[in-house]
């Protein structure tokens, strides 16, 4: 996201405020699944191994959403469809308490999914058209998770205690009310963007490269975050224990999505990105190899994988730009994100044996592992790209 002189009018500070506000309990469950996912499984509507599906089905159609939102709704009507979007939210939400089974499951939070999508392409239409969407964009994704923060822990010591599982959904069908009441306060409507003009982009292996380090990556802390809670219990959690460490693995999102803003313009994106490789691989190998018990240990670990986990999404921008200066390749990269995040539950949920998901956090290390290697050959020297690519060497003058 860069931003555009060409904006055609300033958007007022309240309307851009409810933007936010709709976007972000747009993507609440993303950040919530492993408290909300886990009650389910304590209350077997749902498996262990359909954890990943349910998990993935959501955040596919989150994604969906978000693309036919741009294709096919109408920008000028972007009140109604906001409050049509957060009505479905709540419904499906409310749906939610009287359906079980992984496949039912699924199917209700994959429809879940599509109405939170067009909710978060309503706030992505406002943020880009701001006078500085690169600045409002950062606010954005900080506010996401200070807010899946926020209520991660109401949940936790609030909520389910008293209400049960079906007190989350209870509360997340609210707050996507609330959503629908904040339609209101957006514009009436925003004018088209202008057409993108060519880029000269030619898509190759090499092109896909550093799309692939951010769906890797992402797979990683995917499949590690939909198995947290099981895993907290394993570790010697009890339930609520297991709840708040989310919400304080959230909280280290914050802290390390602030730090990213100013790293990002001063370190370079090829060390930036293998570091965080190497920090996720070595947390999920070490959760792995935790006797039960050692909960001090895990919570430690999971503060420094909250930490990464945000610290290191702006520089998946930078590997692209360095392959695309265009920019135009940069803009894929937040669905190259999603989607990983996505295949990440859904890989794990294939090895997850009965209530035992202890194989996940070696999954997450080998995401991590085939991240990095990817990242270096998306980065090898450009001697070395010459002669696998069968060009002789240019010559250069000084």
């Amino acid at each position: 996201m860069t931003d555009r002189p060409h904006t055609p009018a300033l958007i007022p500070a309240a309307q851009v405020a409810a933007a936010l506000a709709v976007g972000s309990i747009a993507v609440l469950m993303v950040g919530l699944q492993p408290i909300v996912l886990g009650e389910l499984v304590e209350a077997r509507r749902v498996s262990l191994e359909g954890v990943g599906i349910v998990a993935m089905a959501e955040i596919v159609m989150l994604g969906l959403g978000v693309v036919l939102g741009d294709a096919l709704l109408p920008i000028a009507r972007l009140r109604a469809v906001a409050l049509l979007a957060a009505l479905a939210a709540a419904g499906l939400d409310g749906l939610t308490l009287q359906v079980q089974g992984d496949g039912l499951l699924a199917a209700v939070r994959a429809a879940a999914g599509l109405a939170e999508g067009v909710l978060v392409w309503v706030a992505t239409g406002v943020v880009v058209r701001t006078a500085s969407p690169a600045r409002v964009g950062g606010i954005f994704f900080v506010l996401q998770t200070l807010a899946q923060a926020l209520v991660g822990a109401l949940l936790a010591h609030a909520v389910i205690p008293h209400r049960g599982w079906a007190g989350s959904f209870v509360a997340l069908a609210l707050l996507a009310l609330l959503a629908g009441a904040l339609a209101a306060l957006l514009p009436a409507r925003l004018a088209p963007l202008p057409p993108a003009a060519a880029t000269g982009l030619r898509w190759s292996a090499r092109t896909l490269q550093p799309l692939g380090v951010a769906f890797l990556q992402l797979a990683a802390l995917g499949a590690f975050w939909a198995y947290l809670e099981p895993l907290g219990k394993a570790a010697g959690f009890d339930a609520r224990g297991a709840q708040t460490l989310v919400a304080a693995a959230l909280a280290m999102q914050v802290a390390g999505g602030s730090l990213a803003t100013v790293a990002v313009r001063r370190l370079p994106a090829l060390p930036a990105v293998l570091g965080c490789s190497a920090a996720l691989a070595g947390v999920t190998v070490f959760i792995h190899q935790l006797p039960p018990g050692s909960t001090r240990s895990f919570a430690l670990a999971c503060a420094v994988f909250g930490f990464v986990w945000l610290f290191m999404l702006p520089f998946h921008i930078g590997l692209a730009l360095r392959t695309d200066s265009t920019g135009r390749l940069a803009g894929l990269v937040p669905a190259a994100q999603l989607l990983g995040s996505a295949f990440g539950p859904l890989t794990a949920s294939f090895i997850v044996q009965g209530d035992n998901a202890a194989a996940v956090p070696l999954l997450s290390a080998s995401f991590a592992g085939a991240a990095a290697l990817l990242a270096l050959a998306v980065h090898a020297p450009p001697a070395v790209q010459r002669r696998t690519s069968g060009h002789p060497p240019s010559k250069s003058t000084t």
